[in-house]
Protein backbone atom coordinates (compact mmCIF):
# COMPACT_ATOMS: atom_id res chain seq x y z
CA UNK A 1 0.00 0.00 0.00
CA UNK A 2 2.71 2.57 0.91
CA UNK A 3 4.84 1.78 -2.57
CA UNK A 4 1.10 2.08 -4.28
CA UNK A 5 1.04 6.05 -2.95
CA UNK A 6 4.54 6.40 -3.96
CA UNK A 7 3.83 5.59 -6.89
CA UNK A 8 0.30 7.59 -7.24
CA UNK A 9 2.31 10.62 -6.05
CA UNK A 10 4.98 10.44 -8.74
CA UNK A 11 2.02 10.45 -11.51
CA UNK A 12 0.82 13.88 -10.65
CA UNK A 13 2.09 16.91 -12.01
CA UNK A 14 1.20 19.85 -9.80
CA UNK A 15 2.98 18.97 -6.75
CA UNK A 16 6.53 17.40 -6.02
CA UNK A 17 5.84 13.47 -5.80
CA UNK A 18 7.68 13.66 -2.26
CA UNK A 19 5.00 16.64 -0.91
CA UNK A 20 2.06 14.64 -2.82
CA UNK A 21 3.23 11.51 -1.07
CA UNK A 22 3.22 13.72 2.59
CA UNK A 23 -0.38 15.25 2.19
CA UNK A 24 -1.93 12.12 0.86
CA UNK A 25 -0.41 10.18 3.90
CA UNK A 26 -1.43 12.88 6.41
CA UNK A 27 -5.37 13.20 4.69
CA UNK A 28 -5.13 9.45 5.35
CA UNK A 29 -4.35 9.54 8.55
CA UNK A 30 -6.51 12.43 9.77
CA UNK A 31 -9.45 10.54 7.96
CA UNK A 32 -8.32 7.17 10.07
CA UNK A 33 -8.43 8.79 12.95
CA UNK A 34 -11.81 10.73 12.70
CA UNK A 35 -13.72 7.67 11.39
CA UNK A 36 -12.34 5.84 14.25
CA UNK A 37 -13.43 8.75 17.03
CA UNK A 38 -17.10 8.79 15.34
CA UNK A 39 -17.21 5.26 15.77
CA UNK A 40 -16.16 4.79 19.54
CA UNK A 41 -17.41 7.58 21.03
CA UNK A 42 -20.86 8.10 18.90
CA UNK A 43 -21.29 5.00 18.03
CA UNK A 44 -19.86 1.94 21.08
CA UNK A 45 -19.47 4.32 23.64
CA UNK A 46 -23.01 5.64 23.05
CA UNK A 47 -24.69 2.50 23.16
CA UNK A 48 -22.64 1.22 26.26
CA UNK A 49 -24.41 4.16 27.79
CA UNK A 50 -27.87 3.18 26.53
CA UNK A 51 -27.67 0.32 28.00
CA UNK A 52 -26.02 1.77 31.31
CA UNK A 53 -29.37 3.55 31.66
CA UNK A 54 -31.55 0.90 31.03
CA UNK A 55 -29.51 -1.41 33.76
CA UNK A 56 -29.20 0.65 37.26
CA UNK A 57 -26.86 -1.46 38.07
CA UNK A 58 -23.68 0.55 40.41
CA UNK A 59 -20.49 -0.20 38.65
CA UNK A 60 -21.67 0.30 35.18
CA UNK A 61 -23.24 3.66 37.09
CA UNK A 62 -19.42 4.44 38.00
CA UNK A 63 -17.94 3.81 34.65
CA UNK A 64 -20.03 5.93 33.41
CA UNK A 65 -19.90 8.81 35.67
CA UNK A 66 -15.69 8.46 35.89
CA UNK A 67 -15.82 8.60 31.92
CA UNK A 68 -13.42 5.35 32.26
CA UNK A 69 -14.78 3.50 29.12
CA UNK A 70 -14.48 7.40 27.13
CA UNK A 71 -10.63 8.14 28.29
CA UNK A 72 -9.63 4.79 27.33
CA UNK A 73 -11.07 5.27 23.96
CA UNK A 74 -8.93 8.26 23.29
CA UNK A 75 -5.96 6.81 24.66
CA UNK A 76 -6.20 3.57 22.12
CA UNK A 77 -6.82 6.53 19.25
CA UNK A 78 -3.34 7.75 20.22
CA UNK A 79 -1.57 4.57 20.35
CA UNK A 80 -3.36 3.45 16.74
CA UNK A 81 -2.09 7.35 15.27
CA UNK A 82 1.85 6.65 16.80
CA UNK A 83 1.21 2.92 14.76
CA UNK A 84 -0.42 4.69 11.36
CA UNK A 85 2.36 7.05 11.37
CA UNK A 86 5.16 4.52 11.33
CA UNK A 87 3.71 2.60 8.78
CA UNK A 88 3.01 5.53 6.11
CA UNK A 89 6.21 7.95 6.94
CA UNK A 90 10.00 6.83 6.90
CA UNK A 91 11.93 5.99 9.76
CA UNK A 92 13.85 9.64 10.77
CA UNK A 93 11.86 11.70 8.91
CA UNK A 94 11.22 14.70 11.06
CA UNK A 95 7.53 14.39 10.89
CA UNK A 96 7.06 10.67 11.80
CA UNK A 97 9.32 11.86 15.10
CA UNK A 98 6.95 14.98 16.12
CA UNK A 99 3.96 12.47 15.05
CA UNK A 100 5.33 9.95 17.13
CA UNK A 101 6.24 12.24 20.30
CA UNK A 102 2.67 14.02 20.15
CA UNK A 103 1.21 10.56 20.48
CA UNK A 104 3.11 9.42 23.14
CA UNK A 105 2.69 12.23 25.18
CA UNK A 106 -1.37 11.97 24.02
CA UNK A 107 -1.26 8.40 25.44
CA UNK A 108 0.75 8.92 28.63
CA UNK A 109 -1.67 12.04 29.41
CA UNK A 110 -4.91 10.61 28.82
CA UNK A 111 -3.60 6.37 29.98
CA UNK A 112 -2.81 8.62 33.32
CA UNK A 113 -6.69 9.86 33.21
CA UNK A 114 -7.61 7.00 32.31
CA UNK A 115 -6.10 5.47 35.59
CA UNK A 116 -7.73 7.71 37.40
CA UNK A 117 -10.82 7.14 36.17
CA UNK A 118 -10.17 3.24 37.51
CA UNK A 119 -9.50 4.61 40.92
CA UNK A 120 -12.30 6.82 40.93
CA UNK A 121 -14.38 3.79 39.95
CA UNK A 122 -13.22 1.07 42.17
CA UNK A 123 -13.92 3.61 45.26
CA UNK A 124 -17.42 4.32 43.99
CA UNK A 125 -17.85 0.60 44.04
CA UNK A 126 -16.25 -0.07 47.18
CA UNK A 127 -18.14 3.03 48.70
CA UNK A 128 -21.63 1.19 47.44
CA UNK A 129 -20.41 -1.95 49.26
CA UNK A 130 -19.39 -0.55 52.70
CA UNK A 131 -15.85 -2.06 52.50
CA UNK A 132 -15.03 1.84 51.74
CA UNK A 133 -16.08 3.04 55.16
CA UNK A 134 -14.28 1.04 56.84
CA UNK A 135 -10.85 2.35 55.43
CA UNK A 136 -9.27 5.60 54.05
CA UNK A 137 -9.56 4.57 50.33
CA UNK A 138 -10.00 7.73 48.65
CA UNK A 139 -6.75 8.89 50.81
CA UNK A 140 -5.03 5.57 49.67
CA UNK A 141 -5.94 6.30 45.96
CA UNK A 142 -5.28 10.40 46.27
CA UNK A 143 -1.63 8.69 46.99
CA UNK A 144 -1.57 6.56 43.99
CA UNK A 145 -2.75 9.50 41.62
CA UNK A 146 -0.35 11.57 43.42
CA UNK A 147 2.71 9.48 42.54
CA UNK A 148 1.74 8.82 39.08
CA UNK A 149 1.19 12.24 38.16
CA UNK A 150 4.67 12.82 39.13
CA UNK A 151 6.19 9.87 37.06
CA UNK A 152 4.10 10.81 34.30
CA UNK A 153 5.39 14.18 34.43
CA UNK A 154 8.92 12.98 34.94
CA UNK A 155 8.40 10.50 31.59
CA UNK A 156 6.75 13.63 29.65
CA UNK A 157 10.05 15.86 30.28
CA UNK A 158 12.14 12.74 29.26
CA UNK A 159 10.07 11.97 26.11
CA UNK A 160 10.68 15.92 25.33
CA UNK A 161 14.11 16.19 26.19
CA UNK A 162 15.35 12.80 24.61
CA UNK A 163 16.93 12.07 27.97
CA UNK A 164 16.82 8.72 30.30
CA UNK A 165 14.17 9.05 32.95
CA UNK A 166 16.68 7.81 35.60
CA UNK A 167 18.80 10.40 35.41
CA UNK A 168 15.89 13.10 35.99
CA UNK A 169 15.02 10.95 38.86
CA UNK A 170 18.83 11.28 40.07
CA UNK A 171 18.51 14.89 40.11
CA UNK A 172 15.08 14.83 42.35
CA UNK A 173 17.62 13.10 45.20
CA UNK A 174 19.14 16.76 45.36
CA UNK A 175 15.79 18.51 45.94
CA UNK A 176 14.48 15.73 48.84
CA UNK A 177 14.16 18.65 51.42
CA UNK A 178 12.34 20.73 49.30
CA UNK A 179 9.92 18.33 48.13
CA UNK A 180 9.66 16.74 51.45
CA UNK A 181 8.50 20.86 52.58
CA UNK A 182 6.03 20.88 49.78
CA UNK A 183 4.47 17.44 50.08
CA UNK A 184 4.52 17.50 54.12
CA UNK A 185 0.90 17.83 54.25
CA UNK A 186 -0.40 14.64 51.94
CA UNK A 187 3.17 12.46 53.23
CA UNK A 188 1.23 13.48 57.29
CA UNK A 189 -2.04 12.39 55.74
CA UNK A 190 -0.94 9.63 54.53
CA UNK A 191 0.41 8.19 57.09
CA UNK A 192 -2.58 9.42 59.57
CA UNK A 193 -4.75 7.34 56.77
CA UNK A 194 -2.75 3.96 57.50
CA UNK A 195 -3.22 4.77 61.52
CA UNK A 196 -6.65 5.29 61.58
CA UNK A 197 -7.93 2.50 59.31
CA UNK A 198 -5.08 -0.12 60.74
CA UNK A 199 -6.33 1.14 64.23
CA UNK A 200 -10.37 1.47 63.33
CA UNK A 201 -9.87 5.14 65.01
CA UNK A 202 -12.35 6.19 62.30
CA UNK A 203 -14.61 5.52 59.38
CA UNK A 204 -17.01 7.43 57.15
CA UNK A 205 -20.29 7.75 58.92
CA UNK A 206 -19.16 8.12 62.21
CA UNK A 207 -19.90 10.70 64.55
CA UNK A 208 -17.13 12.64 65.14
CA UNK A 209 -16.57 14.77 68.17
CA UNK A 210 -13.49 17.48 68.13
CA UNK A 211 -14.04 20.87 70.04
CA UNK A 212 -10.61 22.50 69.10
CA UNK A 213 -12.01 22.23 65.25
CA UNK A 214 -15.43 23.07 65.97
CA UNK A 215 -16.39 19.44 64.82
CA UNK A 216 -19.78 17.78 65.95
CA UNK A 217 -21.44 15.14 62.93
CA UNK A 218 -21.38 12.83 60.52
CA UNK A 219 -17.99 12.41 58.95
CA UNK A 220 -18.56 12.53 55.07
CA UNK A 221 -15.24 12.27 53.37
CA UNK A 222 -11.64 10.86 54.33
CA UNK A 223 -8.53 12.21 51.45
CA UNK A 224 -5.15 12.59 51.39
CA UNK A 225 -5.05 15.67 53.43
CA UNK A 226 -8.07 16.23 55.29
CA UNK A 227 -11.20 14.85 56.90
CA UNK A 228 -14.49 16.43 56.53
CA UNK A 229 -17.41 16.35 58.80
CA UNK A 230 -20.85 17.62 57.89
CA UNK A 231 -22.43 19.63 61.70
CA UNK A 232 -25.35 18.89 62.67
CA UNK A 233 -26.48 22.23 62.06
CA UNK A 234 -25.53 21.47 58.62
CA UNK A 235 -22.03 23.05 58.41
CA UNK A 236 -18.81 21.83 56.97
CA UNK A 237 -15.57 21.29 59.31
CA UNK A 238 -11.95 20.10 57.75
CA UNK A 239 -9.67 18.67 59.80
CA UNK A 240 -6.29 17.63 59.05
CA UNK A 241 -5.82 14.46 58.77
CA UNK A 242 -2.54 13.98 60.67
CA UNK A 243 -4.74 16.03 63.45
CA UNK A 244 -6.54 13.42 64.41
CA UNK A 245 -3.41 11.20 65.28
CA UNK A 246 -1.86 14.31 67.20
CA UNK A 247 -4.79 15.61 68.63
CA UNK A 248 -7.74 13.87 70.87
CA UNK A 249 -11.05 13.24 69.63
CA UNK A 250 -14.37 11.65 70.89
CA UNK A 251 -15.56 8.82 67.89
CA UNK A 252 -18.96 7.48 69.20
CA UNK A 253 -19.32 4.72 67.00
CA UNK A 254 -19.05 2.68 70.06
CA UNK A 255 -22.09 3.77 71.26
CA UNK A 256 -23.89 3.02 67.97
CA UNK A 257 -22.38 -0.28 68.08
CA UNK A 258 -23.32 -0.94 71.60
CA UNK A 259 -26.89 -0.69 71.10
CA UNK A 260 -27.25 1.83 73.81
CA UNK A 261 -27.32 5.45 74.39
CA UNK A 262 -26.96 7.20 78.26
CA UNK A 263 -29.69 9.05 79.60
CA UNK A 264 -27.65 11.19 82.33
CA UNK A 265 -30.16 14.02 83.99
CA UNK A 266 -30.39 15.34 87.41
CA UNK A 267 -33.80 16.43 89.09
CA UNK A 268 -33.56 18.80 91.92
CA UNK A 269 -35.77 18.10 95.26
CA UNK A 270 -36.36 21.13 97.79
CA UNK A 271 -34.62 19.80 101.08
CA UNK A 272 -37.37 21.25 102.89
CA UNK A 273 -39.85 18.74 101.37
CA UNK A 274 -38.21 15.68 102.11
CA UNK A 275 -39.61 13.64 105.33
CA UNK A 276 -40.31 10.31 107.39
CA UNK A 277 -43.48 8.38 105.80
CA UNK A 278 -46.80 8.25 108.23
CA UNK A 279 -49.35 4.80 107.99
CA UNK A 280 -52.03 7.19 105.38
CA UNK A 281 -49.21 7.87 103.21
CA UNK A 282 -47.93 3.99 103.19
CA UNK A 283 -51.36 2.94 102.66
CA UNK A 284 -51.43 5.52 99.71
CA UNK A 285 -48.18 5.03 97.84
CA UNK A 286 -48.80 0.74 98.83
CA UNK A 287 -51.47 0.91 95.75
CA UNK A 288 -48.86 1.45 93.35
CA UNK A 289 -47.93 -1.70 91.53
CA UNK A 290 -44.33 -0.50 90.96
CA UNK A 291 -44.14 -0.16 94.99
CA UNK A 292 -45.26 -3.54 95.93
CA UNK A 293 -42.46 -5.29 96.08
CA UNK A 294 -40.83 -3.17 97.84
CA UNK A 295 -43.33 -2.16 100.48
CA UNK A 296 -43.26 -5.92 101.06
CA UNK A 297 -39.47 -6.11 101.33
CA UNK A 298 -38.77 -3.08 103.59
CA UNK A 299 -41.87 -3.00 106.25
CA UNK A 300 -41.73 -6.89 107.30
CA UNK A 301 -37.35 -5.68 107.58
CA UNK A 302 -37.82 -1.88 109.26
CA UNK A 303 -40.92 -3.94 111.59
CA UNK A 304 -38.20 -6.38 112.94
CA UNK A 305 -35.28 -3.95 113.29
CA UNK A 306 -37.82 -1.40 115.44
CA UNK A 307 -39.17 -4.61 117.88
CA UNK A 308 -37.37 -3.26 120.82
CA UNK A 309 -37.11 0.15 119.78
CA UNK A 310 -38.82 3.55 121.61
CA UNK A 311 -40.49 4.50 118.56
CA UNK A 312 -42.29 7.82 120.40
CA UNK A 313 -39.00 9.34 119.43
CA UNK A 314 -38.15 10.11 115.99
CA UNK A 315 -34.52 9.54 116.34
CA UNK A 316 -34.86 5.79 117.25
CA UNK A 317 -35.11 3.26 114.72
CA UNK A 318 -35.77 3.05 110.86
CA UNK A 319 -38.50 4.98 108.94
CA UNK A 320 -39.50 4.71 105.40
CA UNK A 321 -38.73 8.73 103.83
CA UNK A 322 -40.60 9.79 100.61
CA UNK A 323 -37.24 10.71 98.95
CA UNK A 324 -36.29 7.25 99.44
CA UNK A 325 -39.55 5.84 98.40
CA UNK A 326 -39.43 8.16 94.94
CA UNK A 327 -36.02 6.43 94.41
CA UNK A 328 -37.47 2.71 94.70
CA UNK A 329 -40.36 4.36 92.80
CA UNK A 330 -37.84 5.22 89.43
CA UNK A 331 -35.66 2.05 90.02
CA UNK A 332 -38.95 -0.09 89.47
CA UNK A 333 -40.69 2.58 86.60
CA UNK A 334 -36.90 2.31 84.85
CA UNK A 335 -36.82 -2.10 85.33
CA UNK A 336 -40.09 -2.07 83.24
CA UNK A 337 -39.73 0.42 80.91
CA UNK A 338 -39.45 -1.05 77.23
CA UNK A 339 -37.01 1.69 75.96
CA UNK A 340 -34.71 1.19 78.23
CA UNK A 341 -31.71 -1.02 77.90
CA UNK A 342 -32.34 -4.14 80.04
CA UNK A 343 -28.72 -5.38 80.02
CA UNK A 344 -27.15 -1.97 80.68
CA UNK A 345 -26.48 0.28 84.05
CA UNK A 346 -29.29 1.13 85.39
CA UNK A 347 -29.89 3.09 88.75
CA UNK A 348 -31.54 6.23 90.34
CA UNK A 349 -28.79 7.52 92.29
CA UNK A 350 -28.59 10.78 94.85
CA UNK A 351 -25.68 13.51 94.80
CA UNK A 352 -23.94 15.25 96.82
CA UNK A 353 -26.68 18.19 97.86
CA UNK A 354 -25.77 22.73 97.33
CA UNK A 355 -27.36 25.89 96.96
CA UNK A 356 -30.14 24.24 94.59
CA UNK A 357 -31.40 21.21 96.47
CA UNK A 358 -30.64 17.59 96.57
CA UNK A 359 -29.67 15.93 92.99
CA UNK A 360 -31.70 13.23 91.94
CA UNK A 361 -29.95 11.66 89.17
CA UNK A 362 -31.55 9.04 86.84
CA UNK A 363 -28.68 7.05 84.73
CA UNK A 364 -29.59 4.09 82.22
CA UNK A 365 -29.65 3.49 78.70
CA UNK A 366 -31.54 4.13 75.98
CA UNK A 367 -32.27 1.09 73.89
CA UNK A 368 -32.39 2.96 70.63
CA UNK A 369 -29.78 4.93 69.69
CA UNK A 370 -30.92 7.19 67.20
CA UNK A 371 -31.53 10.94 68.24
CA UNK A 372 -34.60 11.92 67.55
CA UNK A 373 -36.05 8.86 69.72
CA UNK A 374 -33.50 9.26 72.55
CA UNK A 375 -34.81 12.70 72.79
CA UNK A 376 -38.50 11.59 73.15
CA UNK A 377 -37.80 8.91 75.31
CA UNK A 378 -35.55 10.65 77.73
CA UNK A 379 -38.72 13.79 77.91
CA UNK A 380 -41.22 11.47 78.49
CA UNK A 381 -39.63 9.97 81.36
CA UNK A 382 -38.94 13.23 82.88
CA UNK A 383 -42.41 14.37 81.90
CA UNK A 384 -44.19 11.32 83.76
CA UNK A 385 -41.31 12.00 86.97
CA UNK A 386 -42.29 15.83 87.26
CA UNK A 387 -45.85 14.66 87.15
CA UNK A 388 -45.97 11.86 90.14
CA UNK A 389 -43.50 13.56 92.48
CA UNK A 390 -46.32 15.20 94.11
CA UNK A 391 -47.55 12.25 95.26
CA UNK A 392 -44.89 11.64 97.43
CA UNK A 393 -45.25 15.29 98.85
CA UNK A 394 -42.20 16.63 97.51
CA UNK A 395 -41.17 19.93 95.34
CA UNK A 396 -38.92 20.36 92.59
CA UNK A 397 -36.43 22.83 93.51
CA UNK A 398 -36.83 26.41 91.35
CA UNK A 399 -35.52 29.33 91.94
CA UNK A 400 -38.04 31.81 92.32
CA UNK A 401 -38.96 34.35 88.65
CA UNK A 402 -40.33 37.46 88.34
CA UNK A 403 -43.98 35.92 88.49
CA UNK A 404 -43.65 34.23 92.04
CA UNK A 405 -42.28 37.85 93.37
CA UNK A 406 -45.44 39.38 91.94
CA UNK A 407 -47.54 36.71 93.42
CA UNK A 408 -46.04 37.35 96.82
CA UNK A 409 -45.93 41.20 96.56
CA UNK A 410 -49.86 40.62 96.32
CA UNK A 411 -50.17 38.09 98.81
CA UNK A 412 -48.92 40.62 101.73
CA UNK A 413 -51.26 42.72 103.04
CA UNK A 414 -51.70 46.88 101.37
CA UNK A 415 -50.12 48.94 104.63
CA UNK A 416 -51.93 52.38 105.22
CA UNK A 417 -49.99 55.02 104.83
CA UNK A 418 -49.45 56.58 108.65
CA UNK A 419 -50.59 60.00 109.41
CA UNK A 420 -48.49 63.19 110.66
CA UNK A 421 -48.29 62.95 114.62
CA UNK A 422 -50.58 65.62 116.56
CA UNK A 423 -47.56 66.89 118.89
CA UNK A 424 -45.43 67.94 116.54
CA UNK A 425 -44.26 70.98 116.71
CA UNK A 426 -45.92 74.03 114.68
CA UNK A 427 -43.98 76.44 112.30
CA UNK A 428 -43.31 79.63 113.73
CA UNK A 429 -45.10 82.58 111.72
CA UNK A 430 -43.29 84.44 110.06
CA UNK A 431 -42.37 88.07 111.25
CA UNK A 432 -45.26 90.68 110.09
CA UNK A 433 -43.68 93.16 108.06
CA UNK A 434 -44.20 97.38 110.08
Amino acid sequence: MKTQFMAWAKLQTWLEPTLAYYLMVMTLIIFTALVLHLMLHHGILRWLRHKTDVVDTSWRQALARNKLLSRMALTAQGMILEVQASIWLDSGSETLMLITLLSQLWVLLYGLLSGFSLLDTIEAVMQNNGFGKQAPVRGLFQSLKLAASVLAVILALSMISGKSPLLLLSGLGAMTAILLLVFKDPILGFVAGIQLSANKMLMLGDWLEMPKYGADGAVIEMNLTTVKVRNWDNTITSIPAYALISDSFKNWRGMSESGGRRLKRSIFIDASSVRFLQQTDIAQLEKSLLLKSYFDQKLPEIEIFNQSLDLSCALNGRRLTNLGTLRAYLTAFLNQHPDIHSQMTQMVRQLAPGPTGIPLEIYAFCSDTAWLHYEAVQADIFDHIFAVIAEFDLRVYQQPSGYDLRQLQRALPVSAPTAAPTNAPTTAAAPQAD
